[in-house]
């Protein structure tokens, strides 16, 4: 007989739920949130499993990576399309949880989500950190805007940290030493977050520079080492997609449909999947539209469709292009071609 298994994995516990291929439960059980506690339990049944579900998440990476070095079936599934499912019940709780992913994986009702490989992960966690140190900078230097104008003290625009602190340490020489304490304060933390930042951004370029995927998209108009290193993190195994076209779609790229009947609207973007690749590939649509001098096959259409339908829609329509021309790329190891 076979035997499908659902988890619901918390900070802590993890409720596990057995079922056979009738639907029937054979054994639920909480354990502790970790691969090995969860694969004693599962051995423990002597059961052949046929699947075991996890929702995606932020522990299901290192959770599906566990269990599978323990040779256990274990499937990623997505979260927004099994919470549509379980919602059907009247109780939401984990045991109800961990048995609904149990019956859908025995009905085959999910949709499987990779499992980032190493590598991509290791990106993901650089450009996360610089992500973050760059938010950080800039709060940094609105708040130090913001308190200066309590003195009458405006800046003007512009935000490099070298000239921005000696502007600021030059504007605060004549204020009362409360203030120009907590400002130097600011600068100091300012200053350490932007030598981070440099040191990420050197980590990413080596790391850009001896990957090949990541030099063959930045010969792409507007791509550079960071926008490639977000887009190969983002996407990971090309081969996962059957067309290069779905690749717009899983970036939040292509247009949300309404149809029903009679009824068939089309709005505006769907802005689902990676949000950090999605902005980085608008930038450098920007980028390609504005800045590049070179003409060729895809800015020209951009350009036109700009006139047509206005600037930032031609910028969005030209970032789905460089989705879908980028995993050919990847897909063929074929450079940019310029027509």
């Amino acid at each position: 007989m076979k035997y499908y298994s659902g988890l619901d994995v918390s900070l802590k516990e993890t409720f596990i739920s057995i079922v056979d291929e009738k639907g029937k439960i054979v054994k639920e059980e909480v354990v502790a949130s970790e691969s090995s506690a969860i694969a004693k339990f599962l051995f423990s049944q002597s059961k052949e499993y046929e699947s075991i579900g996890i929702e995606s998440g932020q522990l299901s990476i290192s959770m599906c990576k566990g269990l599978r070095n323990f040779g256990l079936p274990v499937i990623c599934v997505d979260a927004r399309h099994m919470a549509a499912a379980l919602s059907a019940r009247i109780n939401k709780n984990d045991k109800n949880d961990a048995r609904g992913i149990a019956q859908m994986m025995r009905a085959g009702l999910f949709k499987e989500v990779l499992v980032k490989s190493d590598e991509a992960c290791q990106i993901k966690i650089a450009l996360g950190s610089r992500r973050q140190l760059t938010c950080s900078k800039y709060q940094i230097i609105g708040t130090i805007r913001g308190l200066l104008k309590i003195h009458g003290i405006k800046f003007g625009q512009g935000s490099r940290v070298e000239s921005f602190s000696l502007k600021v340490q030059k504007a605060i020489s004549s204020l009362d030493k409360i203030s120009r304490n907590s400002i130097e304060e600011l600068i100091s933390s300012l200053e350490a977050i932007e030598e981070s930042i440099g040191k990420l951004n050197k980590i990413l370029s080596e790391q850009g520079k001896k990957d090949e995927d990541c030099k063959l998209l930045t010969t792409v108009p507007g791509v550079g080492i960071i926008v490639a290193m977000t887009y190969k993190a983002a996407i990971d195994n090309p081969y996962r997609f059957e067309t290069s076209y779905a690749v717009g779609a899983y970036i939040g790229l292509s247009p949300r449909q309404y149809a029903s009947g009679e009824i068939n609207r089309h709005g505006s973007i769907s802005k689902m999947g990676p949000s950090e690749c999605r902005a980085m590939l608008y930038e450098a649509a920007q980028s390609l539209l504005t800045r590049c001098k070179r003409t060729f096959k895809l800015k020209s259409w951009g350009l036109k469709l700009a006139k047509k339908k206005g600037i930032k829609k031609a910028i969005v329509a030209v970032a789905r292009k460089l989705a879908v021309i980028m995993h050919r790329m990847l897909v063929n190891k074929t450079e940019f071609c310029y027509q």
